[in-house]
């Protein structure tokens, strides 16, 4: 046995048969067929079957090893080992070329089939080691693209962009981990991957670690996004390539489209203060100078209604955050239903989104109030003012909780009652704001409702809201003309932010819920009645 051992080591070929061979050769099977063959010849001093396969398998590999690569010329020879006691046997170590015919003089003996069998059987094991070497290298190569798609997130794919599978497992064992995000599965997500584990720590300090361990490895490539699982509520990470996340172009140019928009808006808002042109329409072509006479009424909404927008772009700029052009949305009856701003960039967390959303609604509510307050304080400057009917005053319960206290028992049910139409004036503008606080879709109070309660939340709030609203178009215009316009432009759902779990701070939170209720009482109607007879009192 040690001869045997001596000639594959001094083998020029020693080292390649071991590294190939090797495994084979301590498998329990071979170990058990080699104390098989050696009992069936006791009358040598070595088994001549395990010899023979040996010398057969250095033969094949010596063969293998020099067609594909060739011998070293520094690479030093060994001199065969001589054993004194067989002569037979020696004589095959000397001359390793004449192995093949020493083996086929025996072939009468037992162990030469299952010398074959082996040799066949230890050739297919290489060639499946060979396979499985190249599956595993074709799988190294898998990239990962198909899924669904981020909620509410408009991704450029005009081809399948796909993440290669090196890639995500360098995000598995080097980005994140135990500190962070330990993941315990993936699956594949438009563009991207989502990860499934364990978050650790506070949500907004890993993900800052976790962002700045990808962006050491990969730059810029990356964008990284902690998300609720809306199936388990259990936080996940989604990662895709930043150059999917691009701003969907239009065909025509925002400023552009904008622009038409203003100049409808601005004639909807001249033309609702002329009732004298709302009854016909057509013939304000003919009269276009009395649309001088809705021009005061016309500078107050814009000026509530450009108060909100100020409101978001302070914040938005302060915060990073990239807004669109605003499209002002024309109405027949009442002007204007407020812009429509787009947010470009992606919000870092809920908190920047609640601050941006609360914003534009807290600024137009605080000029409207204060003009709603003047008009009924100050005398109308003609000294007569507008006549109007006080039952006017159910339709909002802000302003008629507002007229009771400022015109107490002038409020009479029935009695036509003389007011400062600045006061319709700042109603119009306060209810543009209302409108859009309405918690539904991508409104402002849809946006509010999302930072404050989550997405889950506030997709169900945003559905009971549009089948109220729904309900109220039944009996009144602007609610059914505002309900389509939610339904076909902003339905949503809401862009995914960077960080959806870490929730705003309590004083956000009571600004945002402070826009909920004030955008409620305007809309609100209100119920109690008003004074309907004058009392005297006799001395």
């Amino acid at each position: 046995m040690s001869c045997a051992v001596d000639l594959f080591r001094g083998s020029q070929c020693f080292h390649c048969c071991s590294l190939r061979a090797g495994p084979y050769l301590c498998t329990p099977v071979f170990a058990s067929r080699s104390v098989f063959f050696w009992r069936s010849s006791p009358s040598t001093s070595r088994p001549p079957c395990l010899l023979g396969l040996k010398l057969r398998r250095h033969q094949i590999v010596c063969q293998a090893m020099t067609e594909t690569e060739p011998d070293s010329n520094d690479e030093k020879k060994v001199a065969p080992v001589e054993h004194t006691s067989t002569p037979s046997t020696a004589d095959l170590i000397q001359n390793n070329g004449h192995a093949d015919s020493i083996i086929d003089q025996d072939k009468d003996e037992p162990c030469d089939d299952e010398l074959l069998n082996q040799d066949i059987t230890l050739q297919k094991n290489e060639d499946d080691l060979v396979a499985n070497n190249n599956n595993q290298e074709k799988d190294d190569n898998l990239e990962v693209a198909s899924g669904s798609p981020l909620p509410g997130m408009k991704q450029q794919l005009d081809e399948t962009v796909k993440i290669p599978k090196a890639t995500i497992d360098i995000l598995k064992d080097q980005v994140f981990g135990f500190d962070t995000f330990f993941v315990t599965s993936q699956e594949p997500y438009e563009g991207g991957v989502l990860f499934k584990g364990n978050l650790r720590g506070k949500p907004a300090k890993s993900y800052e670690k976790i962002t700045n361990r990808m962006q050491g490895k990969f730059g810029d490539q990356y964008k990284l996004f902690l998300l609720i699982n809306p199936e388990d509520d259990k936080p996940v990470a989604v990662v895709v390539p930043k150059r999917t996340l691009q701003p969907e172009t239009t065909a025509v140019p925002e400023w552009f489209a904008a622009g038409a928009f203003g100049l409808v808006t601005i004639f909807t808002l001249l033309l609702r203060n002329v009732p004298a042109l709302q009854s016909n329409l057509l013939s304000t072509f003919d009269n276009l100078a009395l649309l001088n006479d809705g021009l005061p009424g016309a500078i107050v909404t814009v000026l509530i209604v450009g108060f909100h927008e100020i409101g978001h772009i302070l914040v938005a700029r302060d915060a990073g955050i990239k807004l669109g052009v605003p499209y002002f949305v024309p109405s027949w009856q009442i002007g204007s239903f407020g812009a429509i701003t787009r947010i470009l960039s992606i919000v870092a967390n809920r908190e920047d989104l609640l601050k941006l959303s609360a914003a534009g609604p807290l600024a137009g509510f605080t000029m409207g109030l204060i003009l709603l307050l003047l008009g009924f304080v100050l005398p109308p400057v003609d000294g007569t003012g507008i006549v109007i009917d006080p039952a006017v005053f159910h339709e909002s319960f802000l302003a008629g909780g507002i007229a009771k206290l400022f015109l107490g028992n002038a409020l009479k049910e029935g009695a036509p009652l003389s007011i400062n139409p600045l006061v319709l004036w700042a109603w119009s503008g306060l209810l543009v704001n209302a409108l859009n606080s309405i918690p539904a879709g991508e409104l402002d109070g849809g946006r509010i409702s999302f930072a404050i309660w989550g997405r889950k939340a506030s997709t169900r709030l945003s559905g009971i809201a549009l089948a109220l609203l729904g309900i109220s178009s039944l009996f009144n215009d602007v609610a059914f003309y505002w309900t389509v316009l939610i339904f076909f432009l902003q339905r949503g759902p809401i862009a995914p932010l960077s960080e959806e779990i870490t929730e705003p701070e309590n004083r956000y939170v009571g600004l945002g819920i402070a826009v909920l209720l004030l955008g409620l009482l305007v809309c609100l109607p209100y119920p109690f009645p008003f004074n309907t007879e004058v009392t005297n009192f006799d001395f």
